[in-house]
């Protein structure tokens, strides 16, 4: 007797079932829940008819409920074996190419597949859980979530982390560095600031003895090696700055013949000297310049797996600041160098066992948001992240990728790199603007002209930066979001120019553009031909916000993914976390 072919696809049906589940109306931002999962018909007990599954509720999708779909395919299975053959060799090959284009995405279904297995291998229904949470009560949750992270009761970061580093409790606790005696963790900061009217983005740090240790604010710079703090030696021309100068103490400053020493004043025309303290003279872009001696103090930080850490830090005692850099010191003390070179501080941090040496940051895109920094590499998001390769400097321990297209909307900038085909893209969180190569920044600027076409006019009266429109009714401009439609992104295309196995950084027009005290709109991307070598792209801080950038100097890398910042993101690996 032939078997009957629909009772067959009767005893293999497959289910769908997806279960939303609301939260408590006293509390709801624990958000719902949304599950999924298929069964077999051979879940249920071959006893029990179909009309007697326990959830009348449930209908099967219209491919079940159709007999002759379900014939159409067993048909096709059975009949013609060199067609499904063929399929499925077509689909191996898309397979393929998929995880030799994309093999970071692949990498973490592999993982993920393995956890699963790991935690029950003998499972057959597959289930996802999603966390979706209101949008309206997304910020309170995240800030709830990082007060609980950090240990915090009241989840006020700043304020949290002083009472806890100048406990005297706490410090009695504190583990000492200095005889390598801590496994590797991360250290995180909480930093402050804005693109415009201030131009910077700070942290600070706790420095000197527990007892009378003295908080700094220092201007976090991904493009300086030396951390540096204005400091009473006497000083020569110091700005007020946010907190007293720094005393050092004679027997804390460093030779001149130290290792340390010698990294700083390899650029330097000094006579050798091994018993004379370090000079140091640095000269930035603008041609500020802080000149001082070397010194070294106790750096307290608190890490991430919840100990405090002291360690001793060789950094600069700023005596003599000349130029613009005044200005910025109004409101910090100093500059936290975040770069590659040996002496910053996440390299001195790595070479003590206390970090893995890899730096992040984020800086909130909001006016009112903040952000944080972090050292180490416990804060690293495990998939989300676009990685390309960190490019090698050979005089300068900078954050560089390279770039092979750049473009405004549809039209095609120019790359002032090996023969036009090749940029560099310098990441560079102590510049507040964004600055392109002369010609690139000419073409944008024309480019740019189409916006006086639509409901803007250019105002040279507004000397806020080079380039501002105003709003041609007259009225002030309160917000991007009135005036970002006239505007494209810009797109930089790192790797292959073929789309296809290419990674690209966005930068939407909200990334390039503020708004003035006088109400007008104003181009965030200046002119830098006469800025470092004038041919490489430099990433500021307006470009960057929005988005967690991460510098793994391990691995040789540069990552980044969008985030709102408001608190580290760490992955459960089972259950992808989704921002509200």
């Amino acid at each position: 007797m032939e078997p009957d072919l629909h009772d067959q696809q009767q005893q293999q049906r497959l289910h769908s079932v997806v279960i939303i589940t609301l939260p408590p109306s006293d509390d709801p931002s624990q958000g719902k829940t949304i599950s999924a999962f298929t069964l077999n018909d051979h879940d249920y007990p071959l006893e029990i008819p179909p009309e007697d599954n326990p959830n009348p509720s449930f209908q099967p999708d219209p491919l079940h409920q159709n007999p002759q779909s379900r014939l159409l395919f067993s048909d096709l299975s059975m009949g013609s074996p060199r067609l499904v053959l063929g399929l499925l060799g077509i689909s191996l090959l898309a397979v393929a190419f998929y995880a030799s284009v994309f093999p970071n995405s692949v990498q973490m279904f592999r993982v993920s597949d393995e956890r699963n297995r790991d935690d029950d291998s003998s499972r057959e229904t597959t289930s996802f859980v999603f966390p979706v949470y209101h949008k309206l009560r997304a910020r309170e949750f995240h800030e709830r979530i990082l007060a609980e992270d950090l240990g915090l009761e009241n989840g006020n970061f700043v304020d949290s982390m002083d009472l806890e580093l100048v406990n005297p409790v706490k410090v009695n606790n504190v583990i000492s560095t200095s005889a390598g005696s801590i496994d590797s963790s991360t250290t995180i900061f909480p930093i402050g600031g804005n693109v415009y009217p201030d131009g910077l983005y700070y942290t600070r740090i706790l420095v000197g003895k527990p007892e009378d240790g003295q908080y700094y604010h220092l201007d976090i710079d991904t493009g300086s090696d030396l951390t540096w703090i204005q400091c009473d030696a006497p000083c020569t021309s110091c700005a007020k700055g946010a907190n007293q100068l720094y005393k050092p103490r004679k027997d804390n400053l460093v030779r001149s013949s130290e290792p340390f020493c010698v990294e700083v004043q390899r650029n330097q025309l000094t006579e050798p000297c091994e018993s004379c303290q370090c000079d140091y003279e640095i000269e930035y872009a603008d041609h500020s310049y802080s000149m001082g001696v070397l010194t070294k103090d106790k750096f307290h930080l608190k890490l991430h797996n919840g100990s405090l850490a002291d360690s001793d830090i060789v950094f600069g005692c700023g005596y003599d600041q000349q130029g613009l850099l005044l200005n910025t010191l109004l409101k910090t003390d100093g500059i936290l160098g975040l770069s590659r070179a040996k002496i910053s501080l996440p390299s001195q941090l790595a070479s003590r066992g206390i970090i893995s040496n890899v730096v992040g940051h984020c800086i909130a895109s909001d006016l009112n948001g903040e952000g944080y920094i972090f050292m180490g590499s416990d804060l690293v998001p495990s998939h989300g992240m676009t990685w390309v390769p960190m490019l090698h400097h050979p005089h300068l321990e900078v954050y560089q990728m390279q770039v092979t297209k750049m473009s405004y909307g549809n039209a095609m900038l120019s790359l002032d790199g090996e023969h036009g085909r090749v940029g560099k893209v310098l990441f560079d969180t102590g510049s507040s603007y964004t600055y392109f190569p002369n010609q690139a920044y000419s073409q944008l600027v024309t480019s740019l002209q189409e916006v006086s076409d639509l409901e803007l006019t250019r105002d040279d009266s507004d000397e806020t930066l080079p380039i501002c429109w105003r709003a041609k009714t007259n009225f002030p401009i309160s917000s991007l979001l009135d005036v970002k439609k006239f505007f494209r992104p810009i797109t930089l295309q790192i790797g292959s120019k073929w789309l296809i196995i290419s990674r690209k950084l966005l930068i939407q027009p909200e990334d390039y553009l503020i708004i003035s005290n006088k109400g007008n709109v104003c181009l965030g991307i200046l002119d830098g031909s006469s800025v470092h070598d004038g041919s490489t792209i430099i990433l500021g801080d307006i470009s960057m916000r929005g988005h967690l950038i991460v510098y793994d100097n391990v691995k040789r890398r540069i990552g980044w993914m969008k985030s709102d910042c408001v608190r580290p993101r760490e992955f459960d690996h089972n259950v992808p976390f989704f921002q509200g």
